[in-house]
């Protein structure tokens, strides 16, 4: 579309970026509002990055990862959703409710497009003069090389922070030698279903770094390896002590599938099968005689060569196509200003925050938004739920519906457990909440309440 003859703002459809659980959900609802939504999907498939972790079960069921007007929306197909009570794996939730959707919503999902910027039309993020007035211009680069840009009322940004994971070096940048060590070195759960995935674990020593939901996965996993393969042995790398909070909420957790992976992580710790090295930040990679890996800790401790490393760190928002907008974000955890501290991890680690929308979700530069994982910038422990009522409450502000957009119609679940990451050199302190959760009870919605899977991760 050219931006030489301009429509009004309430003329252009919405761009959406990303054809993930969120940014499907975000187009659900713009129809629903009677708004005209495009999704940008870089990828050939919608859910291309939830394909990517195909293998591993999600810990919310399928009652509390499918949006309620993605399923109005779907329902005249035929579709119904699975038990609700049942646990889908990535794969599972790609193929069976991601890609019908975006089959529902026919043209208005485009693949390959992958979006490489967006400014306000005719003016640079330095500009005052009529910005406000002005679309938004989106660049986009398609499969084939071309460069498209494409004239929208409003942008909501829902790419995710898949394609940034954080490195393995403890001070946030890349530790010494870790580029070079990149062939031992992987930032994924190992699919340990596949046979050169799992000949490449089998009989060997890993050090899995990471203390979130994504590490007990791949310790469980290698857990699960060892008993069959002999010689197979995780190191379990941890930045803070081993204290009360480690392993996660557990049976006190109100997603119990989640609860059930951490005490499968800790299961592997008393089992022998994993072993734990605590307090150390990894400052440099270097490689022995064999071609093992070594890793380095700040403090100067060597660690015994492992063959191989899987760092599971977290991830980070891609800001650079946004570089021209205006947005307000948190200088630590690079998420909207008004959500940062009811996700800061310096504070708390509930792995839930109280039910936030549009007022949250706002930026200098009205009509653009950061939604799903990408609002929480660098903070961990995002429920699909919060995405789903985030997108809900933005489609009613762009709709004109100002209450609705206001108003909360989501609680969420507590992990049973409160220690601040920022508390890590204090195993005491993280162990002083007194068996509660530090946020809301639940008051409106019940959840985690089928049973959790055999098995919380599928190796």
């Amino acid at each position: 579309m050219s931006t030489s003859s301009v429509p009004t703002t309430d003329q252009l459809p919405v761009v959406v970026v990303g054809a993930g659980p969120v940014g499907l959900a975000a187009a659900a609802r713009l129809v629903e509002r009677g708004l005209e939504p495009l999704v940008l999907e870089a990828g050939p498939t919608a859910g291309s990055a939830v394909r990517e972790w195909s293998h591993v079960r999600l810990f919310s069921t399928w009652g509390e990862v499918v949006d309620p007007a993605a399923e109005k929306l779907l329902a005249p197909t035929g579709w119904v959703r699975p038990d609700s009570a049942t646990y889908p794996t990535g794969g599972d939730w790609a193929e069976q409710y991601l890609q019908p959707l975006a089959d529902v919503l026919g043209e208005r999902v485009r693949y390959g497009a992958q979006v490489t910027g967006v400014a306000r039309a005719g003016r640079d993020r330095v500009v005052d003069a009529g910005r406000d007035e002005q679309p938004f211009t989106v660049h986009i680069r398609t499969a084939d090389g071309r460069e498209e840009r494409i004239t929208a009322g409003a942008v909501v940004d829902a790419s995710g922070t898949w394609s940034g994971p954080a490195p393995l070096g403890a001070n946030g940048l890349p530790a010494l030698g870790e580029k070079t060590a990149a062939d031992r070195i992987s930032y994924r759960v190992p699919d340990l279903g596949d046979p050169a995935v799992r000949a490449r674990y089998a009989g060997r020593r890993t050090a899995v770094v990471g203390s979130g939901a994504s590490a007990f996965t791949a310790l469980a996993c290698l857990a699960d390896l060892a008993k069959g393969e002999d010689g197979t042995h995780a190191v379990w790398i941890l930045r803070r002590g081993i204290s009360a909070n480690t392993y996660g909420g557990g049976e006190a957790d109100e997603l119990p599938a989640r609860g059930a992976l951490g005490l499968r992580a800790k299961a592997a710790v008393e089992s022998g099968h994993a072993s734990a090295a605590t307090g150390f930040r990894t400052e440099a990679v270097e490689r022995d005689a064999d071609g093992r890996v070594v890793l380095i800790a700040e403090d100067g401790r060597r660690l015994d060569p492992v063959d191989e490393v899987i760092v599971l760190t977290g991830f980070r928002p891609d800001l650079s196509f946004l570089s021209e907008v205006r947005l307000g974000l948190d200088d630590r955890l690079q998420a909207p200003t008004a959500l940062a501290p009811l996700i800061d991890p310096n504070v708390h680690s509930c792995g839930t925050v109280y039910p936030h929308g549009v007022k949250e979700l706002s930026h200098p530069d009205q009509g653009v938004y950061l939604a799903g994982m990408k609002s929480y910038g660098r903070a961990p422990t995002f429920l699909a739920m919060t995405g789903y009522e985030q997108v809900r409450s933005i489609a009613a502000a762009l709709a004109g519906d100002q209450e609705a957009a206001e108003r909360v119609e989501l609680t969420l679940p507590e992990t049973g457990v409160c220690g601040g990451a920022g508390l890590f050199d204090d195993p005491e302190a993280a162990q002083s909440s007194e068996g509660g959760g530090c946020c809301a009870a639940p008051a409106t919605l019940q959840i985690g309440i089928g049973a959790p899977a055999a098995t919380s991760a599928s190796c």
